[in-house]
């Protein structure tokens, strides 16, 4: 049941989102009259513009790559000189924060809990006696000795593994399970981790993640503090343990996705490792409008896709790259569902139409507990949580609901509040005019 005190703190939510939206319109009703919503269409243009640049930019060569650069960054900026020789430019960024204003508290006022989620989490009683930790002293360039981490590590406790080149990773982790760990851990990026975790899965232990990696998407969903790896130790005697799932490729593990088509490609190319701009740039043109492009086709549940060129399966929904809230980032780690980006663009138009998001058909996103990928040859190339694999076709990706059991420190700065839910404007204007 939801207590009177949070049902009054959505209401304010609520009615904070609806002023603000108010006043985004107001802001340029004021800045322009009735000829503002002339702008909006020139802003929409512009971006068009920047899409066919990219497009250019990425899908051929030669001049017309050179034309696609420079268009990419010309027509945003036009578009700004344009808004700021006609006094727009400061009204109109005012009122784009607003609607971002407006919009993430309408997401958070309609959860039905307002409360950070450690608040739900359950507290670990116990400590591990035998934690395992590996540690990638490469990974994120150095961190595991910029940060001295194994020392640390070996201080709290714990039986630290250093990473060598060549090692099976996986059977490292076996074998620490065999020898008696009833903790695994992982300093290092998210490929590492997600080996590791499966191991733990398996045998029902806790998983622990330091974010030792360059990038430590996984981490950040999590919450943990990127910018201090050690304060992850805290999880070994004051953390909480949560419940997350699990992605399926196949037979393969991931803890963030899985990626097919034009991205998976790239990174078969074996120059892609030491020159990854320009082995992109050099193979994009033949992947993207070649007469031999790679077509995937994908069944999610009842829905079926063809013609993609990039297909992005992940561990639970990715929110949009303009989620104010959270951008780009899962809400939830154990939804049991798996999030899908499709991208499918043939010629310029449908690039410049890709601007319109998901009601373009050139972007498509859903949510789905199978995804089905197959491909014309026998085989499709695989990023998995970026390590590349090769699979024979079709590819079957699933999600397994909670099976793994990660434990992470209680108090941590990346904790999400509550309030996932999407801005649905009718809702949040019956929540505003409530007496709660």
């Amino acid at each position: 049941m939801v207590s009177p005190t949070v049902r009054t703190g959505s209401a304010g939510r609520a009615r904070l989102a609806v002023l603000a939206l108010l006043a985004s319109i107001v802001v340029a009703l004021v800045a322009a009259g009735l000829r503002s919503v002339l702008w909006v269409p020139a802003g929409v243009a512009g971006l068009a513009l920047a899409a066919v640049g990219v497009w250019w930019t990425l899908a051929h060569t030669g001049l017309l790559r050179v034309l696609g650069a420079v268009l990419s960054v010309a027509a945003p900026v036009a578009v700004l000189a344009l808004y700021a020789a006609f006094g727009m430019l400061g009204p109109a960024l005012l009122s784009l924060g607003l609607w971002l204003l407006a919009v993430a508290t309408a997401r958070t006022a309609l959860s039905p809990r307002h409360t950070t989620s450690e608040q739900s989490e359950p507290a670990v009683t116990e400590p591990p006696r035998a934690p395992w930790i590996l540690m990638n002293p490469h990974s994120g360039g150095g961190k595991v000795g910029r940060f001295d981490l194994a020392m640390k590590a070996r201080t709290a406790g714990c039986r630290v593994a250093l990473l060598e080149g060549g090692q099976d990773i996986a059977e490292m982790a076996r074998q620490a399970v065999t020898e008696g760990a009833d903790l695994l851990g992982v300093a290092g990026g998210d490929g590492t981790q997600a080996l590791v975790a499966e191991v733990a899965a398996r045998h029902g232990l806790p998983f622990m993640v330091i974010p030792a990696g360059t990038r430590n998407h996984f981490a950040l969903d999590l919450g943990l503090d990127r910018e201090d790896p050690a304060a992850a130790l805290d999880a070994l005697t004051h953390g909480v343990e949560l419940r997350i799932d699990l992605g399926y490729a196949a037979d393969r593990i991931f803890v963030n996705n899985a990626s097919f088509g034009t991205y998976a490609s790239v990174v078969t190319d074996p120059a892609y490792r030491g020159a990854k701009t320009r082995t992109t740039l050099r193979t994009l043109p033949g992947l993207l409008t070649g007469a031999d492009s790679p077509r995937l086709r994908t069944r999610a549940d009842g829905t079926h896709i063809d013609g993609l060129q990039a297909l992005l399966v992940s561990n639970n929904p990715y929110g949009r790259a303009v989620d104010a809230a959270r951008p780009g980032r899962r809400e939830r780690l154990d939804s049991g569902l798996l999030g899908v980006v499709c991208v499918r663009v043939d010629n310029t138009a449908q690039a410049a139409r890709i601007v319109r998001g998901p009601h373009s058909g050139q972007l498509i996103r859903l949510n789905a507990e199978e995804v089905v990928v197959e491909s014309a040859t026998g085989s499709v190339p695989v990023g998995i949580d970026g390590e590349h694999v090769v699979l024979p076709s079709p590819v079957v990706c699933r999600s397994a609901p909670g099976a793994l059991r990660v434990r992470v420190p209680r108090h941590r700065p990346g904790t999400p509040r509550a309030g996932g839910a999407a801005a649905d404007w009718p809702r949040v204007l019956r929540l505003a005019l409530s007496r709660h």
